[in-house]
């Protein structure tokens, strides 16, 4: 099994809602919709984790609830914390637009001799045929 949640303990094979550390997540998720930064919603929810940590529990799906993990967290809340998020980052200047390089791809032609040995190891025979593939870039026009 994998690291537990903020928020669920194991009992008896099954994870349970910690209420205590539950409260403190939906503070934080109020705390940082009411504006305040991570680690200022985090203090005042009585969280302490390092900004990632913070960040990365804001936007854990398994507080949705799911066939081990009880709901903690509405969808709705959850949506809400995406789109400040992406509000945050874009205001900050985090996200900008992908720039996709303009390459040109050469055409290529393939000729393969015919092969004039064979060995008996696989590996050999793989090497050996593959040398006898050459390629040329094909120029535009022809």
């Amino acid at each position: 099994m994998n690291h537990i949640p903020f928020g669920y303990i194991i009992k008896n094979g099954k994870a349970i809602i910690d209420e205590k550390a539950a409260t403190q997540l939906r503070d934080l998720f109020q705390l940082y919709l009411s504006g305040l930064s991570l680690a200022d919603a985090a203090e005042k929810a009585g969280i302490k984790r390092c900004h990632a940590s913070i960040s990365r529990i804001l936007t854990n799906k398994r507080y949705l609830g799911d066939d081990f993990y009880p709901q903690i967290i509405n969808d709705e809340m959850i949506k809400q914390v995406e789109t400040e998020k992406l509000r945050r980052a874009q205001m900050l200047g985090r996200i900008r637009e992908q720039e996709i390089p303009k390459s040109v791809i050469p055409k290529l032609r393939y000729n393969a001799q015919t092969a004039q040995h064979l060995y008996d190891d696989p590996f050999q025979q793989a090497e050996y045929a593959y040398s006898l593939i050459e390629s040329e870039v094909i120029a535009d026009g022809e």
